[in-house]
């Protein structure tokens, strides 16, 4: 009998990192430029995501999680090679594929123009070694019959000539309460073909690596119009920008698209319906999320299926008056990141992640050994302990503007014409007061500026 303690013992101390489940599966879930605020799970309450916060009950939610790029082809190529930037190495998917997995991608993971390829059908910048079959999903996007708003013009119309579309200037601006049930829209057609594959390969004895990107809530604000009733204006509170909030921020953070830019400051209402369109495609595209995981439940398949939802950046939606993305400000650098893993804790934590961080964590937690080339780190800490920590910054990166990091309490930020940013996140999480030039704040500027040429220097590596 003791010697079967022992023999107990000794397999727990070197195998302590074991999950209590085998995880044979990876159901890989990407939506496109959502920001983390907007989610239930996240603490907004007026937007519906009844399927992600299901999930998010089921997973460790990711607090304080970060893109690499600002923007959707950079991030997307950065997550799925594990690369602060470039190609190199193999692609999770690519490398899963080496080691036995079918791998398949359904509509946008690398990086697709929308409303462009969507519209035309075509496969973007995608990888084609990554996958062993792919599937796009086609959409009318602001094409689509329905009542169609063009808000930094104030145009209202059903009319389906003259809307905003690819190349377009103002095609950020446009939404479409559609008509019908949404069966023509990508992320339906998504989530039908994702649940098709659920239905092929969930009983392989080849274990798959499925990643479905839906493509809301980018613009153009297309859904259901059913989807748009529960968001009247009435129960809309456009951002707080004080009076001055530019006077201390560096001319090259407060240019390109902006409210005064674009006109949109002339509509203060259209503001509040730029949040309630973009809350309606939210909405649309949770509940195809949802009818995801719910095929994935009648398979039988998430006791042995790690799922990871994710948003490829966060977005800007009159903050500080900027819109869209492309910049280090928390709403565009933050993004919504949970992992449900079979054997793992459940609930929430702070620590600090990266979307790099994906691939070494699918690989871990695969039992696969991970590449030399990826750059991120495994998560497996994190899903034992919440209190647990990989890193102690997290970077972001637009190879035009500059960087950021982001630590537990600071987000620093400095542009290429050396002009900088610095907020205390604890006392300012609106990032309201730039204390870049503070002599009280010197010591710390100059601590996250060591941090910062660190990681720079891995990113050019």
């Amino acid at each position: 009998m003791h010697c079967r303690i022992l023999t107990f013992i000794f397999f727990a101390a070197i195998f302590p990192l074991r999950a209590e489940t085998e995880i044979k599966n990876v159901l890989f879930l990407i939506a496109d430029d959502l920001k983390a605020s907007v989610l239930g799970c996240y603490g907004d309450e007026v937007c519906a995501t009844p399927h992600i916060d299901a999930l998010a009950g089921e997973s460790m939610v990711f607090e304080r999680a970060y893109c690499q790029g600002t923007w959707c082809a950079p991030s997307r190529e950065s997550l799925m090679h594990s690369r602060y930037a470039g190609d190199r190495g193999p692609t999770l998917g690519k490398y899963l594929i080496d080691n036995g997995f079918y791998s398949a991608r359904v509509g946008k993971i690398f990086h697709m123009r929308v409303p462009g390829d969507i519209i035309a059908g075509t496969d973007g910048q995608d990888v084609i070694h990554t996958w062993t079959e792919r599937f796009n999903c086609q959409g009318r996007e602001a094409h689509t019959p329905g009542l169609y708003r063009l808000l930094n013009q104030n145009i209202e119309t059903r009319a389906l000539e003259n809307r905003q579309s690819t190349k377009m200037p103002f095609r950020m601006f446009a939404s479409v309460e559609a008509d019908g049930d949404g069966s023509a829209q990508p992320d339906w057609k998504a989530a039908e073909k994702t649940v098709e594959l659920l239905r092929k390969h969930g009983k392989s004895e080849r274990p798959f690596f499925i990643a479905t990107g839906f493509v809301r809530p980018h613009y153009p604000s297309v859904a259901p119009a059913v989807y748009f009733e529960d968001y009247p204006i009435s129960k809309i509170k456009a951002p707080h920008v004080p009076e001055g909030d530019w006077d201390d921020m560096p001319k090259v953070a407060t240019t390109g698209s902006t409210s005064q830019f674009f006109g949109i400051d002339q509509y203060p209402d259209n503001i509040k319906q730029m949040w309630s369109d973009y809350y309606a495609t939210v909405t649309f595209m949770d509940m195809q999320l949802g009818k995801v995981m719910a095929e994935l439940d009648r398979q039988g398949l998430r006791d042995t299926t790690l799922v990871i939802f994710t948003s490829d950046h966060g977005y800007h939606l009159g903050e500080h008056h900027f819109w869209q993305k492309s910049r280090f400000h928390e709403e565009v650098t933050r993004v919504p990141f949970l992992v449900s893993a079979p054997g793992f804790e459940t609930g929430r934590t702070m620590s600090l992640v990266e979307l790099m961080d994906i691939y070494p964590t699918a690989c871990d937690l695969l039992g696969l050994e991970i590449p030399a080339t990826v750059q991120g780190q495994s998560l497996r800490p994190v899903l034992q302990d919440p209190g647990a920590a990989v890193r102690e910054a997290a970077f972001s990166l637009d190879r035009r503007k500059g960087q950021s990091i982001r630590t537990e309490r600071w987000a620093y930020m400095r542009y290429k014409d050396g002009s900088e940013e610095l907020y205390d996140m604890v006392a300012d999480p609106g990032q309201f007061a730039n204390l870049a030039g503070s002599v009280e704040a010197a010591g710390r500027k100059a601590e996250l500026e060591k941090m910062l040429k660190e990681k720079v220097a891995l990113a050019v590596e």
